[in-house]
């Protein structure tokens, strides 16, 4: 019965017509996202035989990444989603082949830094599905709570599914498999995406006039959500990596898999569940609500860790923590449509998806120096402690989410232009 209910609540979302094909555009890219990660890691350690170039190759990915997501997203903004996200596809294609083909002819390193660094123009498809519904459902709020919910479900989904299908590609085929994979389907996913012109929200009137805006980041309340989002992706980046090691201290290192699909399964659970809730407190004080749960919820982990606990206790609390994470996102997503005008959304949610990226490199990389030189389980302490920094962050910064989230509001009455895009 409560799986009927379920159904029927986020059935009503594809009402609208053409959100099922964006939607299902969208998950091929958002899942050829999630496997590059891996499929790297595998391609470099195997045709290069070092586990440390394909990490700092990868961050080399991330950082680029994060700096060339929010200027996509300005385009985006500007000039349309299809009119940018298709060239974008079409160029991200060429360095991959060329990182391929380099890895192939035993070309230099600093040739795979550069042509990874290169394929940061990747399309936030899952940004700008979020704005679609935004536009969809501009005069329902409830709506709007329950795509963002569902969104989040479907970002958990790939990260479990993702990592799985490219390891799969990569020991079954060939290294180069996942990648291959990957880069198909992303493009295949962002042109599909693109070609769902009847969804695409319409560029606001003024934007016709050619005036510049500023960047997001001046909305006081956005820096507040871009920092919180940075110590919140601190604790996924840490949570991997320490998980990780401390399967491998047990013997148990193929587990780390399983556990991390934990984590996302509870964040994924709790996503669609909160999605059903009806929204009463204003999304600042949700926002606050999520992160005090987080905070609370990530001490079960280093609870379990410091005590030495087996992988299915480990397993029980990692599952726990996943479900804080998903309302803490969902209520964040909907603040940063709430702080910005329409005109600035894409490039709002790039911005703190590349907050999110930096966040997870750093965790990671202050996981990995603990994991070394300290006793296993010990890492869980930096998610518990990121936790703990991204509600000190939110409610310092809590009045500039409530006031933000007015302003955004009122001017997201501006008149739009359907053609102009």
């Amino acid at each position: 019965m409560p799986s009927r209910a379920l159904l029927a609540s986020y059935r009503r979302l594809f009402a609208a017509p053409g959100a099922t094909a964006f939607t299902l555009a969208g998950l091929l890219g958002r899942l050829a996202l999630s496997m590059n990660g891996v499929s790297l890691v595998v391609l470099l350690a195997e045709r290069r035989g070092s586990y440390a170039l394909a990490g700092t190759v990868s961050a080399a990915g991330l950082v680029t990444g994060a700096i060339g997501m929010p200027l996509l997203g300005r385009l985006v903004d500007r000039y349309g989603q299809s009119r940018v996200a298709v060239p974008a596809a079409l160029y991200n294609a060429v360095p991959l082949v060329a990182l391929l083909l380099c890895v192939r002819l035993g070309a230099p390193d600093w040739t795979l830094y550069a042509c990874w660094a290169a394929c940061a123009a990747a399309p936030n498809l899952g940004g700008m599905a979020r704005a679609r519904w935004a536009h969809l459902y501009r005069d329902d709020p409830a709506a709007r709570h329950l795509a963002n919910s569902f969104e989040q479900a479907l970002d958990e989904l790939c990260f479990m599914a993702g990592p799985v299908l490219a390891m799969l590609l990569c020991t079954t085929l060939a290294p180069e498999a996942g990648l291959l994979a990957a880069g198909t389907l992303g493009a295949t996913g962002a042109l599909l995406f693109a070609a769902q012109r009847r969804t695409e929200p319409p560029l606001p009137a003024r934007e016709s006039t050619g005036r510049r805006h500023g960047s997001p980041l001046r909305v006081p309340g956005l820096r507040v959500l871009v920092l919180t989002f940075l110590a919140t992706g601190m604790v996924f980046g840490a949570t991997e990596i320490t998980t990780v090691a401390y399967a491998d201290a047990l013997g148990h290192k193929a587990a780390a898999g399983a556990l991390l699909g934990l984590v996302a399964a509870g964040s994924c659970v709790a996503g669609l569940l909160f999605g059903l809730l009806t929204p009463r407190r204003t999304p600042g004080t949700r926002f606050l609500v999520g992160a005090a749960a987080m905070a609370g919820v990530l001490l079960l982990p280093l609870a379990a860790g410091l005590g030495g606990a087996g992988l299915a206790v480990l397993g029980v609390v990692l599952f726990l923590a996943g479900t804080a994470t998903a309302p803490t996102m969902v209520t964040g997503m909907t603040l940063v449509q709430e702080l910005l005008p329409q005109r600035q959304f894409n490039e709002g949610m790039a911005v703190a998806v590349s907050g999110i990226v930096v966040g997870i490199s750093a965790g990671a990389a202050l996981a990995g120096t603990v994991a070394e030189h300290a006793a296993p389980g010990t890492g869980y302490a930096l998610p518990a402690g990121a936790a703990a920094l991204a509600l000190l962050i939110a409610l310092t910064g809590r009045r500039h989410l409530r006031a933000g989230a007015a302003a955004g509001a009122r001017e997201n009455v501006e008149p739009i232009v359907s053609g102009s895009v």
